[in-house]
């Protein structure tokens, strides 16, 4: 039998805060996870690995309805596939011009400190 942990287990082994798993499973980003007798949440190593995948989409910033979207495509299984793909290719062309525009605003500080060194150096 797969061991079971607690929220603040599930919590300490992801970095989140119970509140935030909480959170999370009220707004069906973890609707899954099961209680035990008592009603407590257990959490198995399957949801941490959920867990860990959702927090990777938001720290990308993808916006927490998309991942909504994703996840009820995923509990809805293979025949949500194209849609579920769909999702990510439009976070991945959003990613994309962020990091651009990241990268933009990296070379004009790249020009602002070598503007700073040579007044330096002089």
């Amino acid at each position: 039998m797969e061991s079971m942990l607690t929220i603040q287990q599930a919590a300490e082994k992801t970095g989140l805060t119970t509140h935030t798993l909480r959170y999370y499973e009220r707004v069906g980003l973890l609707p899954w996870i099961e209680r035990a007798a008592n009603r407590h949440r257990r959490y198995t190593e399957e949801d941490l690995r959920m867990i860990e995948f959702v927090k990777r989409l938001r720290s990308t910033g993808m916006p927490i309805v998309d991942v909504q979207r994703y996840v009820a495509l995923l509990q809805r299984g293979g025949s949500t596939v194209a849609e579920r793909l769909g999702i990510m290719e439009s976070h991945r062309e959003r990613l994309v011009e962020r990091i651009e525009e990241l990268q933009g605003f990296l070379a004009r500080i790249e020009i602002k400190i070598e503007g700073y060194r040579e007044r330096i150096r002089r």
